[in-house]
Formats: structure tokens, sequence, C-alpha cells
């Protein structure tokens, strides 16, 4: 068989390509010819991917929880993927920030839409007898989650709000340290009777606390908000970049918490009394967006939107008030 022009060609090129770097193309070739076929199984790792869920319980629905928790963590690396793009990205222009940004809202809007299979796909008897057997693990502990508000925002947006003014407007990196003693989340994994500390709370800090601030201060001039901030004035206000920016703040700090609280609300809430969550966390306090009033760009609300963050999504969602 002869080979045609086309395929000539391509060996040329890769002759040139592998001398560039000083290595034999006939070698390269040797392994081709011995290599085997690639298998989407084998891409994949499909069967190390369905061996990782191992329930700890005989409640079947134990791996419901587990593996959406873990398709929950596949759609934050993908977001992380995205971010880390945002700040590296060397001659930033709207457009690339636009569909970045675009693609991270559509990865939570997947995960909100099918936060349904935690709410109504697990049967209650079942999650309140194994989900004692968790403790003190939580998704409190999703060090990802908190790897993607780092990345979206200004760190002082995400110290507590009745805690900022301890801290300049213009903090530095030196700052950072300090400033993360008053993170918010931390008041969400306090003990209900105490206010101390809790142990899922201790595991975390001990775990993430050091990547966490490292983290924190590579994104002082990387995370969203700081790169938004290069681009040229008008860019700033581009119509496209507002919205993805809304929808972002929307998605992470209202949609996503009220869908957990949502869940909260459907297996842990008794009445008269709640049910504590898993590890203890404040989840009553923690979750409810109206609240926390975390919200990432506060300069591209109205003051209306504001004043009334989350309010309507509880009322329409969880308590069921039809507007």
């Amino acid at each position: 068989m002869e080979l045609n022009q086309s395929i000539i060609e391509k060996i040329q090129l890769l002759q040139a390509k592998y001398a560039a770097m000083g290595q034999d193309l006939e070698s390269y070739l040797d392994g081709l010819l011995y290599a085997d076929y690639l298998t989407y199984w084998d891409y994949i790792h499909v069967d190390t991917l369905l061996s990782l869920q191992s329930p700890i319980t005989p409640f079947p629905d134990e791996e419901i929880f587990i593996m959406y928790h873990q398709i929950t963590e596949l759609y934050f690396k993908l977001s992380l993927h995205e971010f880390k793009q945002i700040g590296s990205k060397q001659e930033l222009e709207v457009g690339f920030l636009v569909t970045r940004l675009n693609r991270v809202n559509r990865y939570f809007e997947a995960l909100t839409k099918s936060f349904d299979i935690m709410v109504d796909g697990m049967e209650r008897e079942q999650f309140l007898k194994f989900r004692m057997s968790l403790l003190p693990a939580s998704g409190f502990q999703s060090a990802q989650y908190r790897m993607i508000e780092i990345h979206s925002a200004s760190f002082e947006r995400l110290v507590d709000k009745d805690e900022r003014e301890r801290f300049p407007e213009y903090f530095s990196k030196d700052d950072i340290p300090a400033m993360y003693e008053y993170i918010y989340w931390k008041k969400g994994a306090t003990e209900l009777s105490t206010g101390k500390k809790t142990l899922t709370l201790k595991q975390f800090e001990k775990k993430y606390s050091k990547e966490l601030i490292e983290l924190t201060q590579t994104c002082y001039d990387q995370n969203v908000w700081a790169v938004v901030k290069t681009l040229p004035a008008a860019d700033q206000k581009n119509e496209d970049l507002i919205k993805a920016l809304k929808w972002l703040d929307t998605n992470i700090n209202v949609n996503w918490p009220l869908m957990h609280y949502k869940s909260a609300v459907r297996y842990l809430q008794k009445n008269p009394e709640d049910i504590a969550a898993t590890g203890g966390t404040n989840w009553q306090k923690y979750l409810p967006p109206r609240f926390q009033k975390r919200i990432f760009f506060p300069s591209i609300w109205s003051e209306e939107e504001l004043n009334n963050w989350g309010k309507g999504w509880v009322e329409e969602v969880v308590f069921n008030v039809k507007k």
C-alpha cells in the first residue's frame, strides 16, 4: 500500500516536531505500533469511578446520598477549572470572561435543578437513621465550595457582615490571616447550645485552613471581581458581563444554599423543635441568604435587590408562597 502525499507530509511534520525536542520519531512510531486501542471505560476510569461508593450502614438510600455528593464535588472541580483560567489569563478580554462565568453558572444550575435527588429522592426515615452514622462529617466540610467563594469575590465579602468594620476597606495580603478568623462560615459550625466550635469545624480547620489562607492570598488580585476591575471602564459595564456576574452571585449565594435549606427543612425540621444537622451545624442561621447577606458583587445590584436578598426564593420555593 502506497502512502499518499497527505500521510507523508504528516510524517515529515512529526519528524520535525520530535527532532526539535531531540527525540527519535521511529521510537515513537514503535510505541504507537505496540500500544493497544483506547477504550471508553479505561479513559473515563469507569470501574474505579463506580467502586468509590462505600456505604457504612445497611440503608439503601445512603448510596444515593454518597453519589450525589460525589457528583457535586465533580461539578465544583469543573467550576474551579474555569476560575483558574480567569485568574491566570493574560490580556483578558470581556468575551473570554463572560464565557467562563457562564460555564460556572451552567454547572451550578445543573446542581440546583438536580437537588430534588436529595430533597425528594431519599426516604426520610432512612436518612434520619443513617445520618447518625456519619457524625461529625458534614457537607459544610466541602473545601472546594470554599475555594469557589474565594475565587469569586474580594475577600472582605466573605468576612462575617458583623465583623467587617474590624478591617480596612483597602486591605492587603498581610491582613488576610486575621480576616480569615472572622470568615462567615465559622458561625455556621458552632454548637447550638454553647456557641463553641463543633468538631466538624475543628476537623475542617486542621485540614484546610493553611491551604485556604494561601489560596486567598493568591486570589487577592486574581479573583473574579479583581479581574473585572482590570477591564476597560466600558467593558466593566458590558451587559452580558453584568448578567453573568448577577447569575454567579445568585447561583452561589442564593440558589445553592437555599436548595440545602429546602433539604434541611424536608429532613431535619420538626415542629416545634428542629433536629440538629450532621456535625451540629447551625443550619437555621447559616443557610438562609437573607440572614447571611453574602453578596459577592454588591455594586451591581440595586438597593431594593440588596434589601430583599434571597427573600423571594425562600417564600416561593421553601414555604410555597405564590407570587
